[in-house]
């Protein structure tokens, strides 16, 4: 079964049966279900505004017939906004004055992926009960179609591309004429998806006139494994080393919320960097909190910590990072995996919001971005799982952890997370599945793996 359903809500591979993956009747119901939702929590009126954007991937022109022609069906007028990325489609949803969004896109996930990614009327995503409460409606079938009189209306509009090009290039921290003087040679990764599409015209807008991509046009037949990890991003890499000639190189997921950097010899620059560095440049100029999921690097308290500033670190999701930089006033957040959020911008991921911060921040400092690179502290984390057998009572285990490291900083917002002084550990458990994921970090993968699997032995001997 790959018909998943949680709090980013609506995931599965395509075809097969009926609840069992993400299928035409599958979609109607959820779709059925979150716009009847919507309809509720806006005040009942009788039509409303949806926004629908979508990435490349193959079966996105499907799902979209399906999703549009659902809503109008519910009586809601439908803003199809094309192929464009989740924080594009987030921002057209606050300019489209609409009561939500959908997103079509699996994220990082391969080709054979979907999912329906649903926002609310300001640009964001479900909280935890409100993705509860779409899910139980779709299961119930709680909604009602509208009358031949009260159908919505179907409405594309394909330029917010370049108005969220334009939000970018007004943001107060962005300097093209820095960046313009600096000459970059970008290199570009966009996964075969809407990265191809928007971030040439991006950086062209923003002074960057030398510009070489791969993977470049949005077919949706991904050239590689989508997620943007150093074990997937050889070919982008090798061309850097080959080619000599760049100054740094942007690798996006398909749905461009999500950023990886590339320093100029080829190497990683650490997708747990990428909001570290746009935090450093943001808070020299704006001093203020922080926020990352507790599966982050640490480096981002560092870097808090030294301009005088408070971290705070959230459940894993971006909805929940979202909601900690409300509650404590953050300058900027986002994710360990590459998320940027910067609310000068909008509350969510966005890789074009990062590739101008971190393009003006290089632009300023003058050196090479492996010496930005070089800046901050050094971690590594290593990621591990635990199997167990279908029933364990996985969350006995994680007390009886959080209790054995009572002694320690224990945080149990989202599982367990030990902090020691120089290292930390992260367990989870898997929504989906029988198993603990575990994270660890400190100074030497080495020494990050080791911790991990201390941990690991812990937990089989309670089993």
């Amino acid at each position: 079964m790959t018909l998943i359903k949680s709090i980013s809500g609506f995931r599965g591979t395509i075809g097969g049966k009926p609840g069992d993956t993400l299928n035409p009747l599958d979609i109607v119901k959820a779709v059925s279900a979150y716009a009847y939702y919507r309809r509720k929590v806006v005040g009942g009126r009788v039509r409303n505004k949806v926004v629908v954007g979508r990435d490349a991937r193959l079966s996105g022109e499907m799902v979209s017939h399906v999703v549009c022609g659902t809503l109008m069906g519910l009586g809601f007028d439908v803003v199809n906004i094309g192929l464009a990325s989740t924080p594009t489609t987030e921002l057209a949803v606050v300019m489209e004055h609409a009561c939500g969004g959908i997103i079509l896109t699996a994220s990082h996930n391969p080709r054979q992926w979907n999912a329906l990614k649903l926002l609310n009327e300001k640009g964001e995503f479900l909280n935890a009960k409100e993705a509860q409460d779409v899910v139980r409606c779709m299961n119930k079938e709680e909604f009602e179609y509208s009358d031949v009189d009260s159908l919505g209306n179907y409405i594309k509009n394909f330029a917010y591309d370049q108005r969220h090009i334009e939000l970018v290039k007004n943001l107060e921290l962005v300097d093209i004429d820095a960046i313009r003087k600096a000459q970059f040679r970008v290199a570009l990764d966009c996964v075969n998806s809407v990265g191809g599409t928007i971030l040439p015209r991006l950086l062209g807008q923003l002074g960057v006139t030398k510009v070489k991509g791969i993977n470049m046009e949005p077919t949706g037949d991904f050239a590689h494994n989508p997620e943007p990890l150093a074990k997937n991003l050889g070919d982008i890499m090798d061309m850097m080393r080959r080619e000599g000639n760049f100054d740094i190189g942007f690798v996006v997921d398909p749905d461009v919320d999500r950023l990886a950097i590339i320093c100029e010899d080829g190497s990683m620059y650490g997708e747990e960097y990428t909001l570290v560095t746009v935090a450093d440049y943001v808070l020299q100029n704006t001093p203020g909190n922080t926020v990352s999921n507790l599966s982050s690097t640490r480096a981002l308290r560092d870097i808090t910590e030294k301009y005088g500033c408070q971290y705070t670190a959230a459940a894993v999701g971006e909805v929940n990072v979202v909601t900690a930089m409300k509650e404590t006033g953050a300058v900027i957040g986002g994710e360990g995996n590459g998320g940027v959020i910067y609310p000068h911008a909008h509350s969510g991921r966005d890789a074009l919001v990062g590739i101008a911060l971190i393009l003006t921040y290089m632009a300023k400092l003058g050196k090479k971005a492996s010496e930005m690179r070089a800046m901050y502290p050094q971690y590594y984390i290593a990621k591990n799982r635990i199997d167990l057998n279908p029933g364990t009572d996985i969350i006995g285990i994680l007390n009886k952890i959080k209790e054995m490291y009572k002694d320690e900083q224990v945080t149990d917002i989202d599982g367990v997370k030990i902090d020691f002084p120089d290292k930390w550990v992260h367990l989870r458990k898997s929504n989906t599945e029988p198993i603990i994921r575990v994270y660890s970090e400190a100074h030497t993968m080495e020494e990050a793996d080791a911790l991990g699997k201390q941990i690991m032995d812990v937990v089989y001997s309670m089993t």
